[in-house]
């Protein structure tokens, strides 16, 4: 399902989420063509012809010098027959107006006074919900002479819950500061994006990314953007996402580069087909629909008739997987061996992944978020059973993700996050905690928090960007252009951000790494993470 504005002909947006606490914490070419000559005469918000429709832009209101584009119709909705279905391509001539996006927090001890602010952006929890929401939303900054990189987002949310809609993700600042184009997507999450049903393709939200990068691969010229430099980038199960994409679409990819943040394919354990159609099958049942002694395409058309808000609150009551800290939820990507695979590992050490630069990036403290959600979840983890979450589900597969590549000679490099700002701080001692990096990155941290950066915080988030812009630009050359060295297990190559609150530092990988050999592989004790 999705969140969508009560105005859809306007803002048909569309966070895909059920609500704050449900998982995260249930607990927390064709027709397309420009319509200017080149993308120094598109004027601010101009309007561009797309395969969707003439899509019409408006200037930034925080910053009135980028032209905005929200909640572009990238697919046919997924409603009636097309629920739980593959994604249906989009071929419009109407026009869309692209100008608007579209609760109780749990207390945690000593939580700062920006804390509930911080958390309900990073979750997005408010608006209303539908469950269509193949949209996406794009920042340029008018007056280049030639095509901009394009950099493109997919958001987090264990698969289940928040969208694009975020002031984490909002694009202008970005987009002002860097000569890049920035696009943000909406997929489906939960059981209409992962539903398990047999019969259908599974893992239909992964195929929702797909068509996105293909819709912008085929339009992205008409808004000043360069179809041949387009890198995809994203956090939590967006940076799965990245990784999970460059296997499935190893021979065809479309895009140029892939950033992970927080997450890669080795960090995640998907489902067995067996487990999602049992969680299918248990909705269908509670809802009347039958189960497995029913006829397979009956079931299916009982549940398309179902409204969706029945089909949501059903399977979020539905049980979630038990792990070593945080549960994880039932739907999510199924190991269909066509778009998520059951072997990673097997596959990396043979290098069947797309053959591209790759930036791989974890946070020094992903649990100081978990350890929150824990808590308002009544689960009480150890201190040493919380190491062990950050080296299973982020330190130790992002070392493992990048040894691979350059095993393969694929052009890669390993950073490492440690900013710990006053102004993102949830309580004394949350540190780098998981998403900390994003606001920093997108330019938006007095946003999200409410009180203004430090000049040390602005002088990093200034780096920050200008190196992935860097990468976008060139992602074969252009951090190595900008100072950083490709990854190598025995150098100094482990690019330490924001160090001390400092721009940057180096250091060996093993420094951080020595612990990952005695958990023996073991991904569990790192499962619900992602």
């Amino acid at each position: 399902m999705c969140i969508s504005n009560e105005h859809p002909s306007l803002w048909q947006a569309q966070i895909c989420l059920p609500s704050l606490f449900l998982s995260y914490a249930h607990f927390f070419s064709g027709w397309c063509q420009q319509c200017f000559a080149s993308p120094r005469s598109l004027p601010l918000g101009a309007s561009v012809k797309t395969s969707s429709g003439l899509i019409v832009g408006h200037a930034g209101p925080q910053f009135p010098d980028v032209s905005e584009y929200l909640g572009i119709p990238y697919a046919s909705p997924p409603t009636g027959q097309l629920r739980f279905a593959a994604p249906a391509s989009l071929q419009s001539k109407e026009t869309v107006i692209a100008d608007t996006y579209n609760d109780t927090l749990p207390w945690y001890p000593a939580s700062t006074p920006q804390a509930p602010r911080i958390i309900r952006a990073f979750l997005q929890q408010p608006g209303r919900q539908s469950e269509d929401c193949l949209y996406l939303n794009i920042w340029t900054k008018p007056g280049s002479s030639k095509p901009k990189p394009v950099l493109l987002w997919i958001h987090g949310g264990r698969f289940v819950i928040t969208g694009a809609e975020s002031s984490y993700y909002d694009g202008q600042a970005l987009a002002s500061r860097h000569e890049v184009l920035l696009v943000t997507i909406n997929y489906r999450l939960n059981i209409f994006g992962f539903s398990g049903a047999p019969g259908l393709p599974q893992n239909v939200g992964l195929l929702d990314q797909r068509m996105a990068i293909e819709w912008v691969h085929r339009n992205i010229k008409g808004f000043g953007g360069d179809p041949n430099r387009i890198t995809i980038f994203g956090s939590s199960a967006g940076g799965t996402s990245v990784d999970l994409y460059s296997y499935a679409w190893a021979h065809d990819p479309l895009i140029s580069g892939l950033i992970s943040h927080s997450g890669t394919a080795l960090s995640y354990i998907p489902n067995t087909i067996e487990q999602s159609a049992n969680a299918f099958y248990n909705v269908s049942t509670s809802l009347g629909c039958g189960g497995r002694s029913e006829n397979q395409g009956w079931v299916l058309e009982c549940m398309r008739r179902k409204p969706w808000p029945d089909i949501s609150n059903v399977s979020n009551s539905y049980p979630q997987i038990s792990s070593a800290t945080v549960p994880e939820p039932a739907f999510h990507p199924v190991a269909d061996e066509v778009t998520v695979f059951s072997d990673y590992k097997k596959r990396s050490a043979k290098g069947k992944f797309a053959r591209l630069p790759y930036l791989v990036t974890c946070n020094n403290n992903e649990a100081g978020f978990y350890r929150l959600v824990a808590y308002a979840s009544n689960i009480t983890v150890g201190d040493r059973s919380w190491n062990d979450f950050n080296l299973a589900a982020f330190t130790c597969p992002s070392g493992e993700t990048v040894r691979y590549r350059t095993a393969h000679g694929v052009p890669a490099w390993q950073a490492r996050y440690f900013g710990d700002w006053d102004n993102l701080r949830l309580y004394p001692g949350s540190g780098t905690y998981h998403g900390s990096d994003l606001p920093v990155l997108f330019g938006n941290t007095e946003t999200v928090s409410g009180i203004p950066d430090s000049e040390a915080g602005k002088e990093f988030s200034r780096y920050m960007a200008s190196a992935w812009v860097a990468f976008a630009s060139d992602p074969e050359h252009g951090l190595e252009k900008f100072g950083w060295p490709r990854y190598n297990p025995h150098g100094k190559t482990l690019v330490g951000l924001a160090y001390g609150n400092s721009t940057v530092e180096f250091f060996r990988p093993q420094r951080f790494e020595h612990e990952c050999a005695d958990l023996q592989g073991d991904v569990l004790l790192g499962a619900g993470a992602v």
